[in-house]
């Protein structure tokens, strides 16, 4: 059927098994708004889902509308969001408040937007993104309202249709979404007297929701398809506890409480924790008289057994202090033993022995056996599944133990109860509840003693017996429980009790309610909704650009919500203080200390004092900025943006950069003009193999910087020292760098592969075609001396051996072949001249050998002894080996060496040999040997094996100055910055070099951190410290730095492998696999080849390190340019401090101690006080605390103690610098600072439980100082506002004297001194403890962690040879524990250990 939906004409989507009322009710709501009131079980569920297939060509996307689906609780969103992506092809999205909703922002929700059709949630949350613009109304075409009778009052669905929806229908807003209503019962209230009474308020709800109300014509219409159940009323006579016996309980309960609440009064209780303790005592008092007079004895045993067996839990409903929550556990007990004694004393006596008797003694009262006689009236019923509502939680608790004590015996049934997610007692999560319901259907619980919570819309369609133990508040709760009786002949029973006539009535009544609004909802069915009224008026604060509004009734949550977002610590919670003052009708709001408006006063009505106040504060601080304009704290979004770059995806495959000044195209030309370096090697150990000079040529030269290179190699024997410096310029033919090219591919081929078959391949190589980009730089060796070298054509030519074809060569000899110098080689017969220095093959095994000369005396017949001791003569021992027999036997046997193998020489901490292994020389049988070049020496072949690790390097450095080169465009002229330094910072610790980042990063680290900080402080003057510190994160945090670091393409100059020599590519060869690739880096030249893994964190230590290196070398004026080359634009320009601070800070602080202590006058000695108020401390006089001020103390002390380490101890690992200044910049160090000078007397605060920890600190330290002198070896937890202070006076100073670090330093080295120093540092146990068991390769299990009475407790666990050391160590706070516990562990292991060594 096609109903007009105005501009749209919508088709019903209904369903083939759609009853004849809900095709009706689907006609109804496709023409109008409408409120479907129907009986529970009826399928109005069903309806909704037709009218969201009707609507859902509107809905999908990329259609910029959604639907709603409104439920009034959380467990019915999984339950309703589930039914509609089961009947329909919409996504569906499903929110409530655990998914972190309430601190979602406007782009959150845009997403969600997008991504879904349908968005099922609980109405809170609609509202809330209502208010804040995050949703608007004529984005929806669908609005459905689950249970919508709650829509009264200031319940949200009420205040989603008077601050919207009515307020855009009487602006004649054309895009206003389709209403639909569910309803078991459409009003809230009991039972009314008169037909009228019922319209008044049906009429209220259709006018609310804009809706006419749906229903059916009788109750025989829905019969055919909905089972109803049948009423009975069950009435108990009361019998309660003798009234002696309750009066002695009640005179024992009256005596322990003034017990307990005496035992609160004492110093480790604040005030507000001992009224709130004393408040949670009187309502356990109030719970228990309860279950006295209702329960009976046994059950309020029960009770009190519960709540001191899980005080932890059941006392959440709210946390107390840890003497608090003790009190009430203790309290529990002691009601426990009170009620333990009227009980017989015979431990066979059990409450199910005899109920009647039990009854009568007072253990049970008659409602309770009321109740268990019912159930056992149904003993016979097959598949029971009853479900019995109680108004309260503890009931439902301890009828379940008591019916599971009674009723396995007696029927095998089991029961189960639930309560709320939302409740403060006893609270179970939604997954446990949907366990307990699951349970409920598939039969293995048949009872369930529950709250209100099961009477809305969850769906329990196999329960077929319903007891009201309490009655129905409302016949909306009358009737909706009696609708979870859903199986046919199922019973409704009602529990009343004989003389209270006002129940009995009530149940007629409740009865009658139903028919009688049916009936006026059909005869008033053609009447149109009456106009709402003004109830939508209300005061309110909207904000033009988004149109976000915050009134009356939202602006105390909000403000409270503000608050809740404002720094805070273990000892101060920022929240709003309200002064009202009745005779003049006026309030003043006390904002936390830093919120920029302390105070909001306001004038109106007692009535909405605080909502006034509260309104006038949100419009204050959405003008400053403090609320967005999506009237949201600012640091919602500021947090949104740092999530949102965290999550930013990120590429892991980066290029890796080749310098340009070694890659030229390979042109074929008359001459090339080269720049020679040449490279000296000079070894620190005696060798029998001498090193030579070797001399690099290039087309362009290189930078000033790297003309001179130092560099030590950690050879097999020691170290070589390598030097360089340049000698000129050299022209070369074509023909000679094609002979040089082949002479470097070759040897290189040799020294790497040491694979005779592949030379052909090589040399094949060395022909490259025009244009191919390679590496273009010649190596040869050089003779001569230092000041007259040239190229040792000889040896390079020596190349041209195989390729010649002539064997009649001469090495510096003129023999002829009769004269006798000529032996048999595998090359034919040649001149023993050029076997002398010669590089030969032996075919027979493969392998290569350097020729040094001749042995005189030696030939095949000559004997040598084996390993074994064998003596064998060489013809022999080949003839046995090798099966080869020697023709020649009478020639002169060669002398040679086995070819080097090529390491990586930059590799720190490389193993040396005292001498050369007893292999390393050979005799050879010229005839076995095949010549592959002449003449070329051993020392030739000894000092090119180190030219891959010096060409990685001398690679590195030019990388490193192109790096440095893309900056200094745009830094400041005259500027030197060693290449070397960039190199450090480029390189990282997996390189296994000697130089590495770590240092660099630290120091780099530090000052990105303080020239963001003051930044941010000065710019930011209005910002808490909260926002601050998030503004700061998603500049400087991992993700940023790496986001910058790609931009700026620093990723493919990174260094993060160890050199491999074997991946060198070889000058002058050419394949596939080594093709460099031309491209820009801003503008200059640069070639890449392949790609490698880079991870975040690696990319974001480099920036750090770069920083660092242009800090260390430059200054920081450089180091900020290059930070804003970077992206990061901070100045170090000096901005006043401006606030307005009346106070007299003579009043709060000793002024001349601290000018005396810090040796430091202030000029502004309100900072000073500003310095030491810790935000428990408000006064109006003094309107910020310390925490401003901290947040830039800290950073400025981490950078100076940094700074200060660095240049003091030049010659430090980095990671010992690292774990200086871990130790120099801790809490614990300044906290001990600051009480060795007695700092903690001067903080100004209001925090009972911050003053008892500090005298508790200072205690403990004035045992432990004696004994332990930094804050890594203490024993103590200290509170962390000891370290704050600290670091808020260097904030303070800083401020005052006009940002002179030096200053700074000065007057905050009389508090901190000593520093740590590397004779001082200790390492933190955890740390040792990690270390000596990777190294011992011991088993360190996972810290166990559980916190009780506000006390943590850690066990660290470690499996040494056999053995299982374990240790348990508690403290004030987790951290202290875990230090405790491990070093606890590490004594005991260095103990065992020291034992076995003896």
């Amino acid at each position: 059927m096609a109903i007009d939906g105005g501009s749209q004409q919508l088709m019903a989507d209904f369903f083939p098994v759609a009853r004849s009322y809900q095709l009706e009710a689907l006609e109804k709501a496709l023409k109008q708004n409408t409120i479907v009131y129907l009986e529970t079980g009826s399928g109005k569920t069903l309806i909704a889902i037709m009218l969201l297939r009707s609507y859902a060509h509107l809905l999908r996307k990329p259609s910029p509308f959604i639907a709603v689906f409104l439920v009034p609780t959380v467990v019915l969103v999984a339950q309703q969001g589930e039914s509609v992506a089961m009947l329909t092809d919409l996504k569906v999205g499903m929110y409530y408040g655990e998914l972190g909703v309430d601190y979602w922002d406007a782009v959150e929700w845009k997403l969600q937007k997008n991504k879904n059709e349908v968005l099922v949630m609980t109405p809170q949350i609609l509202l809330d993104a209502l208010r804040h613009s995050f949703l608007r109304l004529d984005q929806i075409k669908v609005l459905i309202f689950d249970e919508c009778h709650n829509a009264r009052g200031k319940h949200p669905y009420s205040c989603i249709m008077t601050e919207f929806y009515h307020r855009e229908l009487s602006s004649n807003n054309p895009q206003l979404p389709r209403v639909f209503g569910m309803t078991a019962s459409p009003i809230k209230a009991k039972a009314l007297s008169s037909r009228s009474a019922y319209w008044e308020q049906i009429s209220e709800l259709e006018s609310l929701m804009n809706s006419k109300v749906f229903t059916c014509k009788s109750d025989s219409v829905l019969s055919q398809y909905v089972p109803f159940s049948t009423p009975k009323v069950k009435i108990y006579r009361k019998t309660g506890v003798p009234h002696t016996v309750c009066a002695r309980i009640a005179g024992d309960l009256s005596r322990l409480i003034t017990k307990h609440e005496l035992s609160l009064h004492g110093p480790n209780i604040s005030t507000s924790d001992l009224e709130s303790a004393i408040k949670r005592l009187h309502k356990l008092l109030s719970t228990f008289r309860f279950c006295l007079e209702e329960l009976g004895i046994w059950l309020t045993l029960k009770a009190a057994e519960v709540f001191s067996l899980e005080e932890a839990d059941i006392l959440s409903w709210g946390r107390l202090d840890i003497s608090g929550e003790t009190v009430l556990g203790a309290f529990s007990l002691d009601v426990v033993q009170v009620l333990s004694a009227f009980f017989p004393a015979d431990p066979n006596w059990s409450v199910r022995h005899d109920i009647i008797a039990n009854v009568k003694a007072g253990y049970l009262t008659s409602k309770v056996l009321c109740l268990i006689d019912t159930l056992l009236e149904y003993r016979d019923m097959k598949n029971l599944r009853c479900i019995v509502f109680v108004k309260r939680i503890v009931t439902a608790i301890v009828i379940c133990h008591l019916l599971n004590e009674l009723l396995p015996e007696l029927t095998g049934w089991s029961a189960e109860y639930t309560a709320g997610n939302n409740s403060r007692f006893r609270s179970q999560s939604r997954k446990e509840q949907n366990k307990i319901v699951d349970e409920f259907r598939n039969g293995t619980v048949n009872i369930i003693i529950s709250t209100s919570m099961l009477e809305e819309g969850l769906d329990v369609q196999s329960c077929n017996l319903v007891i009201r133990f309490d009655p129905s508040a409302t016949i909306c709760s009358f009737i909706q429980s009696r609708g979870r009786a859903r199986m046919q002949n199922s019973d409704f029973v009602l529990m009343v009790e004989s003389e209270d006539t006002s129940a009995l009535s009530q149940v007629k009544n409740y009865l009658a309610g139903g028919e009688m609004m049916r009936s006026e909802c059909l005869s008033h069915a053609d009447f149109p909704c009456e106009p709402l009224g003004q109830m939508y008026s209300e005061p309110c604060y909207e904000v033009k650009t988004t149109r976000a509004i915050v009134n009356l009734s939202s602006s105390v949550s909000l403000i409270y919500f503000y608050c809740s977002r404002l720094p805070s610590d273990g000892y101060f919670k920022p929240y709003p203080h309200f002064k009202i003052f009745k005779e003049v009708q006026s309030c003043t709001l006390l904002l936390p200390n830093s919120c920029p408006i302390p105070i909001v006063e306001v004038q109106g009505s007692i009535k909405v004092l605080k909502q006034l106040a509260c309104l006038e504060a949100c419009k204050q601080l959405h003008q400053v900025g403090e609320l967005t304009d999506n009237l949201v704290p600012n640091t919602l979004e500021e947090e949104a943006d740092t999530q949102e770059s965290r999550c930013e995806p990120y590429a892991e495959d980066h290029a890796k950069y080749f310098p340009p000044e070694l890659v030229h195209p390979q042109e074929i030309g008359s001459q090339t003009l080269y720049h020679c370096y040449l490279i000296e090697l000079n070894p620190n150990f005696q060798d029998e193999v001498k090193l030579q000079d070797i001399v690099l040529a290039v087309p362009t030269r290189l930078g000033y910087d790297l003309e001179m290179i130092d560099l030590d190699l950690e050879a097999d024997r020691g170290k070589i020292i390598m030097s360089s410096k340049y000698l000129g310029c050299l022209r070369l033919t074509s023909a000679q760098i094609s002979l040089c090219r082949s002479f470097q591919i070759i040897l290189f081929r040799v020294l790497l592969n040491q694979n005779f078959n592949q030379l052909h391949e090589d040399i094949d190589q060395c022909s490259l075609s025009n244009g191919s980009r390679i590496f273009n730089y010649l190596l040869f060796p050089s003779t001569g001396s230092s000041e007259n070298l040239s190229v040792d054509w000889k040896c390079v030519t020596s190349v041209l051996y195989l390729s010649d074809g002539s064997l009649d060569k001469h090495n510096d000899c003129f023999a002829t072949r009769d004269q006798g110098h000529y032996v048999h080689t595998k090359n034919g017969l040649v001149c023993s001249c050029m076997l002398e220095n010669s590089l030969v093959c032996t075919p027979h095994n493969g392998l290569m050998y350097c020729i040094s000369g001749t042995l005189d005396g030696y030939d095949g017949n000559s004997n040598f002894e084996l390993r074994n001791g064998e003596v064998l003569s060489y013809k022999k021992y080949y003839e046995k080996k090798h099966g080869i027999k020697l023709q020649f036997e009478g020639e002169t046997l060669l002398y040679g060496k086995r070819m080097f193998t090529v390491h990586n020489y930059l590799q720190r901490c490389r193993t040396h040999r005292s001498k050369e292994p007893s292999n390393s020389s050979y005799e050879l049988p010229p005839e076995l040997c095949f010549i592959i070049m002449s003449p070329i020496t051993i020392s030739t072949f000894f000092s090119f094996s180190f030219i891959p690790s010096i060409m990685h390097r001398i690679e590195s450095l030019l990388i490193a100055a192109n790096l440095k080169s893309l900056h200094m465009d745009f830094c400041t002229p005259n500027i030197v910055i060693p290449t070397l330094t960039i190199l450090e910072a480029i390189t990282t610790k997996k390189c296994q070099e000697k130089i590495h980042l770590e240092s660099l990063e630290t120091l780099g680290d530090s000052f990105i951190k303080y020239a963001t900080s003051q930044q941010l402080f000065k710019m930011h003057q209005n910002n808490h410290e909260g926002l601050l510190s998030t503004k700061r994160e998603k500049i400087i945090s991992n993700a940023n730095l790496c986001k910058l670091g790609c931009v700026r393409k620093i990723t493919g100059f990174i260094r993060n492998e160890p050199f491999d020599p074997k991946t060198w590519i070889i000058p002058g060869s050419y394949s596939a696999n080594h093709a460099l690739k031309e491209e820009l880096v801003s503008s200059k030249k640069i070639f890449s080849k392949g790609s490698r893994k880079i991870k975040s964190k690696t990319i974001a230590d480099v920036v750090e390190a770069l920083v660092g290196a242009f800090l260390r070398t430059g200054g920081e004026m450089v180091a900020l340019s290059f930070m804003a080359w970077l992206g990061i634009d901070v100045d170090f320009v000096n901005v006043p401090y401006t606030r307005h601070f009346p106070v007299n800070p003579e009043r709060h602080v000793n002024v001349k101690f601290f000018e005396s202590l810090l040796n430091y006058q202030f000029h502004d000695v309100s900072l000073l006080v500003e310095a030491l108020t810790h935000g428990s401390y408000m006064l109006p006089e003094i309107p910020r605390c310390y925490q401003r001020l901290e947040f830039l103390g800290d950073a400025v002390l981490d950078y100076l103690i940094t700074l200060h380490l660095y240049c003091k101890y030049p010659g430090l690992s980095p990671g010992l610098l690292t774990d200086l200044r871990s130790a120099s910049t801790n809490n614990d160090f300044y906290a001990q600072s600051a009480i060795q000078v007695g700092l903690h007397k001067h903080i100004l605060h209001a925090s009972q439980a911050l003053h008892c920890q500090i005298v508790e600190t200072v205690k403990n330290c004035e045992q432990s100082f004696p004994v332990s002198a930094f804050g890594q070896e203490s024993e103590t937890s200290f509170p962390k506002v000891l370290a704050d202070v600290i670091e808020s006076v260097a904030g303070a100073i800083l401020v005052d004297s006009g940002y002179n670090k030096e200053i700074v330093f000065q007057s905050l080295r009389r508090l901190i001194d000593p520093l740590i120093t590397p004779d001082t540092l200790t390492t933190h146990p955890i740390r040792e403890l990690t270390e000596l068991c990777q190294k011992e390769q011991y088993t360190l299990k996972k810290p166990v962690v559980s916190h009780q009475n506000g006390v943590a407790y850690v066990t660290v666990e470690v499996e040494a040879n056999g053995m299982l050391y374990r240790e348990s160590r508690t403290a004030a706070d987790r951290k202290t524990a875990k230090k405790l516990a491990h070093k606890t562990v590490l004594e005991s292991l260095k103990e065992s250990m020291g034992s076995c060594s003896r």
